[in-house]
């Protein structure tokens, strides 16, 4: 199943309240998928704020990912400015899908 890299930039101006506000449901949300992601964490500011997330997660093609992406608690409650989703071919590294 192709691999899809998820790049989200929080919202400047709202984002850090509404990323605290639903993280618990995010949280969740990401963990039903399962083995599907391969990969999530918070992108972090210098100073260790977070400021968007990073994702690779299975799907059956672009357009499933985005539908994935729009259920996204996150995404639902405005909290990223930017989304980019973009397929992956993995070539190096521990996790390399077979």
């Amino acid at each position: 199943m192709p691999l899809y890299c998820f790049n989200c930039r929080d919202d400047e101006t709202h984002g850090e309240a509404r990323r605290t506000a639903n993280r618990p449901a995010h949280l969740e949300w990401a963990g039903a998928l399962g083995d599907r992601v391969r990969m999530a964490g918070p992108l972090m500011s210098e100073d260790g704020r977070m400021i968007g997330s990073l994702c690779l997660i299975e799907a059956e093609n672009l357009a499933a990912a985005k539908e994935l992406g729009q259920q996204d608690p996150y995404a639902k409650a405005g909290v990223f400015a930017d989304v980019q989703i973009t397929e992956v071919k993995w070539v190096l590294g521990a996790g390399k899908p077979a």
